[in-house]
């Protein structure tokens, strides 16, 4: 059954609930783990130790692009597979990977040249067997969410990261500074490609020609070139503070950065998880698709966007909180970046899913070529004005591209522009209504009680108000309890779910 993926046509609404519901479940572990150890590790290392570490994260999360090739989402995309064909392409990634790796090994002197940092060889030599590891597993888990076992991808994932965090800790409280960081993301490769292989000992074959993957080896090429682009994009702006403004303004806006998107990644990713691949068996039937993307976009919405305004509203005290006092700074960063984050929860849901899941990674390049061009213009505008220039131009350029690119996704498909803002003005207007109401009564919220318990309180507030608003806007009454019936549809299918093997490994069969 490893390579026949058939039966996922069938029963595709509950297998999608409970694969959405198993890994948000996963992912708000994940979010109360990494928010713990945000606050832990803050208080324990410096902007500069997290920049440093940004500087060279850069460029290894760039070769790591490249090891998947796009191969992983083709594997996952492509409606049958084969075993030669899937064994072929784990060669590929796997030479892929050891080619990068020993090109971040090889130029690691030039890396610590460029930012004037001397330490900073032997940290992007560490962290390029970070490549050499990861590499080994990018079909192995493609297979595992071609088949929706979203329960173990999530067990994986939430295994490497206590590893991660556990031994972070250890060598954070031992003196060792940015080198704790370096530490815990190479223990994070090595435990995810443990439990990958366990959790799917599958066994590739030699690589072969005349496999048939040529259209497969096309769409990862095409998805590769967007995610060049798009990456040289989303990290232009760490590349450029820590050139021109050091380490420490590129540890504010990193940090500032990855704590806003921090809640928002525990939302997208899952939800990602299960509509590429259900949206991929849909792409011969339109109107399935249509309602099907309509759902996923609106529960992405109502999920990602009241966190960013609650996080726009209440900045300077979630930044106290969970950073400590030494990150003051990052607040302001924190709320102008808000603006780019609201706009952007709906920024792989919106075009994303559609692009890749239709096959159309070739149009998602070729439209993304302008817009870096753009954005990378605006970063270097908004560097005259620091770390919160930069977060601007972010934010004007994720307002001003949103509804173009959506309208280039929806071209030739069965998809239109009312299908968008049917799911997401509800969820807007919402949200920001109850961040207006937050911050009126901010001012009047016990003002003697401890920091922590009034941003508890003010989070209750804003539940209660988003979740009147939605009783109050037209049609949101229904949207709410289409919601609640996902839960109803989850329980009725209890039975499936016993049955389906969903927590047992994904084991290979010789007649499949």
């Amino acid at each position: 059954m490893l390579f026949n993926s058939q039966h996922l046509s069938r029963d595709l609404a509950g297998k999608s609930v409970r694969g959405g519901m198993t890994t948000m479940t996963a992912q708000a572990a994940q979010f109360v783990l990494q928010l713990a150890g945000t606050m832990v590790l803050a208080r324990l290392l410096t902007p500069n130790d997290y920049g440093l570490i940004g500087m060279v994260m850069v460029v290894v999360h760039f070769a790591a692009m490249f090891k998947d090739a796009g191969l992983a989402m083709a594997t996952v995309q492509k409606e049958t597979i084969s075993h030669e064909q899937i064994s072929t392409l784990f060669w590929i990634n796997a030479l892929i990977s050891v080619f990068l790796g020993l090109c971040v090994l090889a130029g690691s002197p030039l890396v610590a040249s460029f930012y004037g940092k001397p330490e900073l060889t032997p940290v992007t030599a560490a962290l390029s067997l970070s490549l050499l590891i990861s590499g080994l597993t990018i079909q192995h888990q493609a297979l595992l969410r071609r088949h929706m076992r979203f329960g173990t991808l999530a067990t994986i994932q939430i295994a490497s990261y206590v590893a991660n965090l556990f031994l972070t800790i250890l060598l954070a409280l031992a003196g060792w500074r940015y080198w704790a960081l370096v530490g815990g993301t190479l223990t994070t490769a090595l435990s995810s490609t443990v439990l990958t292989f366990l959790f799917c000992p599958w066994v590739p074959g030699r690589m072969k020609k005349g496999t048939g993957i040529r259209d497969m080896l096309r769409f990862g090429g095409h998805l590769t070139g967007f995610n060049f682009v798009n990456y040289f994009s989303r990290n232009a702006d760490n590349l450029l503070i820590g050139k021109f403004l050091g380490a420490d303004a590129l540890g504010l806006y990193a940090k500032a950065y990855s704590l806003l998107m921090l809640p928002i990644a525990q939302i997208n990713s899952p939800l990602a998880a299960v509509a590429v691949p259900a949206l991929s068996r849909l792409q011969n039937d339109p109107e399935r698709l249509r309602a099907y993307y309509r759902k996923g976009l609106t529960l992405a919405s109502m999920l990602g966007m009241p966190v960013v305004v609650f996080s726009f509203v209440k900045a300077d005290e979630i930044v106290r909180v969970v950073l400590g006092p030494r990150w003051a700074d990052a607040a302001v960063i924190f709320r102008v970046l808000a603006v780019a984050a609201f706009v952007g929860t709906t920024n792989g849901a919106g075009s994303g899913w559609i692009f890749v899941a239709l096959g159309n990674v070739r149009r998602q390049l070729l439209t993304s070529i302008p817009r870096v061009i753009f954005l990378v213009t605006a970063f270097v505008v908004g560097l005259r004005w620091g770390a919160v220039g930069v977060a601007a131009a972010l934010s004007i350029y994720m307002l001003s591209v949103r509804i173009p690119t959506v309208l280039v996704c929806f071209y030739r498909t069965a998809l239109r522009l009312p299908d968008f803002m049917a799911a997401t003005w509800r969820p807007a207007v919402t949200s920001i209504a109850a961040g207006v109401c937050v911050y009126l009564i901010g001012p009047y919220v016990l003002p003697q009680i401890n920091i922590v318990a009034r941003l508890l309180l003010s989070g209750v507030e804003y539940l209660f108000f988003y979740l009147l608003f939605w009783l109050i806007v037209p049609g949101g009454r229904g949207v709410l309890i289409d919601v609640l019936n996902m839960r109803r549809l989850l329980r009725e299918r209890k039975s499936a779910r016993r049955t389906d093997g969903a927590h047992k490994p994904l084991v290979y069969m010789a007649n499949s």
